[in-house]
């Protein structure tokens, strides 16, 4: 069975790799390090007719170490009017897309507040959602539509922040978009107001959750919005809600049903939905979608294919998924950027699994398989920018990893010890984490020192070499070449399938017919016979 979604998943992620000119994170600056960063307030007006924005960010955070410098990051694209710091004037530079206050005296430990005011022409997206930017245009009745993306480029595509993922607002974030009053925003959270001032209207949305700045977007369109209530896996009832165009209002309900289905697949496996006190927000978008925290942007057009017999949306599903991977769990290095797409496509294929059975699941595996480019570690080193850390494989081998890691520790020790990474605090919300804090998690739970393998099929491009040696007739040495680990390993005889453990030590086995190595394909492997 083909697995369209997730090999489709595997292409975008190679096909953005070309395409990307800006991009966030790095190495963290100095006079970055010392902030930490506990809330943005976002004020904008959006002219749809001039394609420009006009206001203010608050930016609230706490001063580790006294410092006359700081610094935030935003793109050229504006003019900036005034920077207050605690409400008095400060003297600014702004070149280099980056403000950069200079203080007469140390800004003191301590929570601190940064108010910038600009206003300008944001970055218009080439080729959404790969290239960020704004995207302006109309949908089929000519009403104005915009969206925003940022993934790659991060919040400083139009609001001055602190741009790095390793820095999110514990204290989550507020926005405020003024626009035409026939229009409807869409943004993060939960809409506290709706005011109309003459012939505009003034949205206000909230989050109190930890946030990633790539998430902290809006959608302005001829929107109405279709909901339901969603009951968790918890017990909990949380609104789902379809900002969806009025041209396609009639397709809704039946989209809010496909997505229950995906929710319900995604708890399964990686525990309640995690934005319990917010709400399970979607949004119809001119560019195919993003796992922008609960308002996720769907453009795929209700392109439904039968799974198991089921309708099933896999852009809607993929994206839905980030919600635990990205951005309930978030890396806080982009050089980890797997754990969010690796996880997140496995996710993918945990769909097939429950939908359509175990072998169709595996058929995926295989396919993908095929789609690996292993050009690049998963994991290139670290203080990576995100351009830099975004190749296809970070999407494909991320998920084939996992699906050798389920193999290797067997179903009753991954499947909890991964639902344990999307639940526990230690690795969730404003805990950021490393691929060394998820092999130490499944190393502990496992009891099995799995460090050789994430190294192995992380950090190189390198194959597990299995060695078939014949030795006498019907008899044959099997061992593992390049990696210091025992690992079990399929192997087809004439007898059938049986799992032998394999390291560098040979293991003799007996077979009238040349064995066949890791049939159902688990790792990425090298076969030599001797």
């Amino acid at each position: 069975m083909k697995v369209l979604f997730f090999i489709m998943a595997v292409c975008l992620g190679t096909a953005a790799t070309a395409q990307k000119k800006l991009t966030s994170g790095g190495k963290l600056k100095p006079e970055q390090a010392v902030m930490d960063i506990r809330h943005y307030t976002i004020s904008l007006d959006v002219n749809m007719a001039a394609q420009s924005i006009q206001g203010s960010t608050v930016i609230d955070f706490v001063m580790s170490t006294p410092s006359r410098t700081l610094l935030f990051d935003l793109l050229d694209s504006f003019a900036v009017s005034s920077v207050k710091v605690n409400g008095k004037a400060a003297a600014y530079t702004y070149k280099n897309d980056m403000i950069t206050i200079s203080l007469a005296s140390d800004l003191p430990v301590g929570r601190a507040s940064v108010t910038v005011v600009y206003g300008g022409k944001p970055h218009i997206a080439v080729r959404p959602p790969w290239d960020d930017g704004f995207t302006w245009t109309r949908d089929a009745a000519g009403n104005p539509w915009m969206a925003v993306t940022a993934e790659g480029t991060g919040g400083k595509i139009f609001f001055p922040s602190k741009d790095h993922p390793s820095d999110e607002p514990d204290e989550g974030a507020d926005m405020i978009i003024t626009t035409d009053r026939k229009l409807v925003v869409a943004g993060p959270g939960l809409l506290q107001s709706t005011r109309i001032k003459g012939g505009k209207a003034v949205y206000h949305w909230k989050t109190n959750y930890t946030i990633n700045n790539y998430s902290l977007v809006f959608n302005i369109g001829n929107y109405k919005v279709v909901s339901r209530d969603y009951t968790t896996i918890a017990g909990n009832k949380v609104p789902m809600q379809f900002y969806v165009l009025e041209q396609d209002v009639s397709k809704a309900a039946r989209h809010l049903e496909v997505f229950e289905q995906t929710a319900r697949i995604q708890e399964k496996y990686f525990g309640e939905y995690p934005f319990v006190k917010e709400k399970m927000g979607i949004v119809q978008t001119p560019h195919l979608g993003m796992e922008h925290q609960t308002m996720n942007a769907y453009g795929n057009n209700f392109k439904y294919q039968k799974v198991g017999g089921k309708d099933f949306d896999w852009l809607l599903h993929h994206e839905f998924g980030h919600e635990w991977w990205g951005n309930k769990v978030t890396v806080r290095d982009w050089a980890d950027f797997w754990i969010q797409e690796g996880i997140c496509s496995f996710g993918d294929a945990l769909a097939t699994r429950e939908l359509a059975g175990e072998q169709a699941y595996l058929d995926g595996f295989k396919q993908s398989y095929f789609g690996i480019e292993n050009k690049l570690p998963v994991v290139q080193g670290k203080d990576l920018d995100e351009e830099t850390a975004y190749i296809g494989d970070i999407y494909s081998k991320g998920a084939f990893f996992m699906h050798t890691l389920r193999f290797v520790i067997g179903d009753s020790i991954f499947f909890p010890t991964l639902k344990l990474l999307a639940t526990d605090p230690a690795y969730t919300y404003n805990n950021l984490v490393t691929t060394t804090d998820v092999e130490q998690l499944f190393s502990k739970k496992s009891g099995i020192d799995l460090q050789p393998l994430f190294k192995h099929c992380l950090y190189t491009t390198d194959k597990l070499e299995v060695q078939v040696k014949r030795t006498a007739l019907n008899v044959y040495a099997l061992s593992i070449k390049n990696i210091d680990i025992t690992l079990p390993i399929e192997i087809m005889t004439d007898a059938g399938k049986q799992t032998v453990k394999l390291g560098k030590k040979p293991v003799t086995i007996r077979s009238k017919s040349l064995p066949v190595i890791d049939p159902e394909m688990y790792y990425m492997s090298r076969v030599t016979f001797e």
